[in-house]
């Protein structure tokens, strides 16, 4: 028995606060690659600044240059950008420390369709910040040049070109994740790849709704945050019916599992033989059959008051009997059956776990799905450990 609960406490879930001092590892670790990476790039904030200023400088009118209107703006504004850069570079191992976090709680299909969601997310998020930079900004800032009024210099200050800049990185990072969002609402049943197919024209016109509140109020910048988003929308539609017919197969292998350990639990069943089982349904008693004949005085003759008192104690004798002995042995016949009950459930796990070294997983899921219904809390809860054990081998 001892070896049993030994084997069984590997199954068991870790405490709540264990999970806690997980989180917290993870967490110092993606704080602690972002201040590497920061201290590292610390000394060179000022390049990285005229870096993504580069856009901007480029369209300035000749003579002009940008401007700092606050007084701690020289230092704090190219600090902000190496900081953020800082984080943008380490978002790959930051989105590890987060998988590897949760990892453990899904099951194989699962982690199956997570691995290459984070993986792409965090490139599509790339490529939309390298969008922005390489396409919007030329676009943008030279139509914001040309529309200058004369007379009027256009002198740029840092600080609000660095918000500008970030929140288009952002808007635009955000928006190329429109196939992760497609496929993760079709893959947890909200929608399907024929509804958003059927909704197209609207969500077109809620992509340019987004494009106008996320970009500056120019047409441009509007379109060409709204137009990728549109095709990476078909993109995710397409993919979105991959993912959908692979859940559609998981679920039907699941259900000829399911019925195969069915029909293997009623195979198992044992068969009564013998004269048990050549017996009736129904035993007619002849006292109780009727014909037609007329019904005999002396057969049928009622009890004296004498004779029905004497029956009456012999009844009561009789139950009496019957207490005393079930107060004797009672108790004790109730352990017993309660320690033969559970000794009986521990070798049905036993059995499961052979059954599981031989491969025969079906027949082991029945063989739970039984003890399910039999065991306590205890050895119920074992039971649904080796059910998510089969679930992630499967």
């Amino acid at each position: 028995m001892t070896t049993n609960n030994e084997g069984f406490d590997a199954l068991k879930e870790q405490p709540f606060v264990s999970h806690l001092l997980e989180l917290r590892d993870r967490l110092l670790r993606a704080v602690i690659a972002v201040g590497v990476i920061f201290a590292s790039l610390f000394y060179f904030s000022n390049d990285i600044y005229q870096l993504v200023a580069g856009p901007l400088m480029a369209h300035l009118p000749e003579g002009s240059s940008m401007i700092a209107t606050e007084v701690a703006s020289p230092f704090l504004t190219p600090f902000k950008l190496t900081l953020m850069s800082s984080i943008f570079i380490g978002m790959p191992f930051i989105l590890y420390q987060l998988w590897s976090f949760i990892a453990p709680g899904l099951y194989k299909h699962e982690k199956r369709l997570m691995i290459p969601l984070v993986a792409s997310s965090a490139l599509l998020f790339y490529i939309g910040v390298l969008f922005a930079y390489f396409v919007v900004f030329p676009l943008v800032f030279a139509f914001m040049a040309s529309t200058t009024p004369e007379g009027v210099v256009m002198a740029t200050d840092i600080a609000k070109y660095l918000d500008f800049v970030l929140s288009l990185f952002f808007a635009f990072g955000i928006a190329f994740e429109v196939p992760i969002a497609t496929i993760i609402l079709v893959s947890m049943g909200m929608t399907t790849p024929e509804s958003l197919v059927q909704k197209r024209p609207y969500i077109i016109v809620g992509a340019f709704c987004i494009g106008m509140l996320l970009t500056p109020p120019d047409v441009i910048s509007q379109t060409l945050l709204a137009l990728p988003m549109w095709v990476l929308f078909e993109i995710g539609v397409f993919f979105s019916r991959m993912v959908k017919r692979d859940k559609e197969r998981r679920e039907q292998v699941a259900d000829r599992d399911d019925d195969s350990s069915a029909d293997d639990a009623s195979d198992d069943t044992p068969e009564k033989s013998g004269p048990a089982a050549a017996a009736p349904a129904f035993v007619s008693d002849p006292a109780f059959d009727m014909d037609d004949q007329p019904l005999d005085p002396e057969r049928f003759r009622p009890m004296t008051e004498q004779e029905l008192e004497d029956e009456f104690d012999a009844v009561v004798d009789e139950f009496d009997a019957l207490e005393a002995e079930e107060e004797a042995g009672g108790d004790l016949g109730e352990s017993d059956d309660e320690g033969m009950y559970d000794e009986v459930i521990e070798e049905k796990l036993r059995r499961v776990q052979e059954l599981r070294d031989q491969n025969e997983q079906v027949k082991a899921r029945g063989l739970l799905y039984e003890i399910l219904g039999e065991a306590g809390p205890e050895q119920a809860k074992v039971a649904r450990n080796i059910l998510d054990q089969l679930d992630e081998d499967y």
